[in-house]
């Protein structure tokens, strides 16, 4: 069985999930604070504490975040930011803080191999999306996954990815890996991450590491900046293989219409990343607005 971290960040985000699927189902009627705050359990004041400290703003202007009118239009911007900066030569526009991704792609002799000689560590820690499984190498994160509860049957998905490693778990480790993802305060930093896949879905992964966080691309877009224009339903199959959530951020990419489309780890936690980054990138734009 998993080791048994502190519950408490994941109780968190049970709890606003559930808020945030409750104000969904019952927007047209605008539910009051009180009658979300009773769904959930807590009085108004905890909840509001409680989602404030989580998203950075308010249930209310949470939810505005998560609206098919507002992705389509996030959208549209995104793609004005991508072309802007792809035609000044860079590699995308900034991201939500200074935090830098470098990928080192398997070779396809080590694939072959399926971890043969390989010593990869793994554990449960916290995080803003639930109970997060890390997995490393010596070079780098190869894993992460998000569930609402740690259970050994995630562990064993790990295990048969690489089915000749040694698995070694270290809970420590991960949660100091978990803390340079998600810092309580951004902050510099490189994290390394180790892809194992096809040439087309690296490039893919590749791509989208240009889109900031905050912002939205379509999975025709996403073809584009990979090379392969008009490849969208193969775009949604490399997605579907990431296995290294939310810094390759495929909960990124939603569809023309606005909606949010699938995800390996829940289309309500794909919202919620959406909702979640935009609300911290616009409080760093309100704060950068703020000091000058």
């Amino acid at each position: 069985m998993p080791e048994s971290p502190d519950s408490e960040g994941s109780l968190q985000y049970s709890r606003v999930a559930r808020a945030i699927r409750y104000l969904q189902s019952h927007a047209r009627r605008q539910p009051s604070l009180a009658e979300v705050a009773a769904e959930v359990g807590l009085s108004e004041y905890h909840f509001q504490r409680l989602f404030s400290r989580w998203a950075g703003v308010s249930p209310k202007r949470f939810l505005q975040y998560l609206t098919k009118e507002r992705a389509r239009q996030v959208l549209q911007e995104s793609q004005s930011l991508l072309d802007a900066s792809l035609e000044a030569g860079l590699s995308g526009p900034g991201r939500l803080h200074d935090l830098m991704i470098s990928c080192e792609a398997m070779t396809p002799g080590q694939i072959k191999a399926r971890g043969a000689g390989l010593e990869i560590g793994y554990g449960w820690s916290e995080s803003p999306f639930g109970m997060a499984l890390i997995g490393w190498t010596p070079h780098g994160i190869c894993h992460l996954a998000f569930h609402d509860e740690p259970e050994s049957r995630f562990e064993e998905e790990l295990a048969g990815f690489w089915p000749e490693a040694r698995l070694r778990q270290d809970a420590t480790q991960a949660g100091r890996l978990a803390a340079q993802i998600f810092p309580r305060q951004p902050r510099p930093g490189t994290l390394h991450l180790v892809l194992r896949g096809t040439n087309f879905q690296i490039k893919v992964w590749e791509a989208l590491l240009r889109v900031a966080a905050g912002e939205l691309v379509s999975y025709s877009r996403l073809a584009a900046l990979a090379g392969s224009p008009g490849a969208a339903r193969a775009v949604g199959s490399a997605l579907a293989g990431n296995r290294i959530g939310y810094l390759i951020p495929c909960h990124r990419v939603i569809r023309e219409t606005g909606e949010p489309g699938q995800y390996r780890w829940g289309s309500e936690r794909k919202l919620i990343m959406q909702g979640w980054e935009a609300a911290h990138r616009d409080a760093l734009h309100s704060l950068s607005d703020f000091s000058r």
